[in-house]
């Protein structure tokens, strides 16, 4: 495996393998002859070779400096040694006979990050999860069975994540029953706003029954202000959930750590440990004040959890999951947690966020370059400017230009109805040399498509 992976990388040279989506398809479709399932196997070795070389020279590789694209960190090596013992003793959480001791680890492990978002850690509960969506998704089931509302309405910023929308759908909510409130200009969900809109929609007959707050928001990751939140969500009886997946690893930061002051208000938090945590996906978390809020999920079944098995100790985390077969993500986290500390995480926190700093000065700087806001953690969001009626075209072809050639990976978002391109500084190894050349490349690509 580590020879393939050694193979495919050098393969592909670079963050990315150069070429357009269709010759990448191709080549990929060519190598197991579109067929991974063969009438007669190639046997254990050829096959982990033959698709391990494939991935890897085919992947976005986030330990490269070049690729910054997205919330998508490279994995630090001990979670992946743990994560493959994981993968080999493949217990499953639904049940204390089918994990016994990683029945008891998981409990540590959120009981850590209960402590971490300020919560108390013997009253408040949680569970991993398979990521901040689904930590979302849990959020508004809860604050669904904390008010049950015939017109109910949620409430979160103008810039929070997608999934809010999508998973009050799920849930029979629908997803007008979300209301986008407008922002600051520091992109903040802004407290007036929030609270005028509760008031009208009160008056119309619609209840609040959830206030989402978003620390650390994709595009920009500034953190909504949270103790102000929580105070109106109190006021109108509404559950205060935040979504913290990627703002929450701050916290293991003493410099930005602050900046998510009010967190331990929140009637439930959202982490993400694939980001600010340096996870091999998935290693969510889902958390709650209280531990008896999960009782909407508890469900006793006979084969799993018979009552007179927990009487006894056997006890079962059944009934904090939307999911009944889980893996073993709690042993990579613990690892990594014994084996960096708060300190050690706190440092890479830290170092993703002075390159990002490093990355705002140089493009304020450049005078072909925009700078649309100073960071708050890791991302910077800016623009290459090619003049009056061709930024939108230049930045979108410059992004992909990049991604043919496979030089570099960019994230491209849109701040006012306008392109922006941004930087998701999340390699903590990576130097501000590093970044100089990154943004060079754009620059270049910039003038490229320009006159092109």
């Amino acid at each position: 495996m580590l020879e393939s992976l050694a193979k495919g990388t050098a393969e592909r040279g670079g963050p990315t393998p150069a070429g357009p989506p269709a010759h990448i398809a191709a080549a990929a479709a060519a190598a197991v002859d579109h067929n991974p399932l063969p009438a007669k196997g190639i046997g254990a070795e050829p096959a982990l070779a033959e698709l391990t070389r494939l991935i890897a020279a085919g992947s976005a590789d986030p330990a490269d400096p070049r690729c910054a694209g997205h919330l998508h960190c490279p994995p630090l090596a001990i979670a992946v040694a743990a994560e493959i013992a994981a993968g080999a003793m493949n217990q499953s959480l639904d049940s204390w006979d089918q994990a016994p001791a990683a029945t008891e680890l998981e409990p540590w492990v959120v009981r850590a990050l209960a402590e971490l978002v300020g919560y108390q850690p013997d009253q408040a509960g949680g569970v991993l999860t398979s990521g901040g969506t689904e930590s979302n998704l849990m959020g508004l089931l809860l604050a669904r069975e904390h008010t049950p509302a015939e017109r109910p309405r949620v409430y979160c910023s103008a810039a929070a994540h997608f999934s809010v929308q999508r998973n009050a759908g799920i849930l029979g909510l629908g997803e007008d029953a979300v209301v986008p409130v407008p922002v600051t200009p520091d992109q903040r969900l802004d407290p007036a706003a929030l609270l005028a809109t509760i008031m009208a929609d009160r008056a119309d007959g619609r209840r609040p029954i959830a206030v989402v707050g978003t620390a650390g928001t994709t595009d920009f990751g500034v953190i909504d202000p949270l103790p102000e939140l929580a105070a109106i969500a109190t006021a109108h009886d509404a559950w205060f959930h935040v979504d913290a997946a990627y703002g929450g690893g701050a916290l293991f930061s003493d410099r930005l750590a602050p900046l998510l002051h009010g967190l331990a208000l929140a009637d439930s938090v959202a982490v993400d440990l694939h980001k600010f945590g340096w996870q091999p996906v998935a290693a969510g978390g889902f958390l709650t004040r209280r531990a008896d809020s999960f009782e909407p999920l508890t469900r006793r079944v006979a084969y799993l959890n018979p009552a007179d098995d927990e009487e006894l100790g056997f006890r079962s985390l059944l009934g904090y999951s939307l999911r009944t077969t889980r893996r073993l993500d709690a042993l990579k986290l613990a690892v990594t947690f014994r084996a960096l500390g708060r300190a050690g995480l706190g440092a890479l926190v830290d170092a993703c966020h002075d390159l990002a700093r490093h990355a705002a000065e140089v493009i304020a700087a450049h005078p072909r370059l925009v700078l649309a806001a100073q960071p708050t953690l890791s991302t910077v969001v800016f623009h290459f400017h090619a003049g009056p009626g061709k930024d939108d075209r230049v930045n979108a072809a410059l992004r992909r230009r990049l991604l043919t050639e496979g030089s570099a990976v960019i994230g491209r978002t849109e701040v006012d109805g306008r392109i922006r391109l941004k930087l998701t500084l999340l390699n903590p190894h990576a130097g501000t040399a590093d970044v100089d050349a990154l943004l060079a490349l754009v620059v270049a690509a910039g003038e490229a498509e320009e006159t092109g």
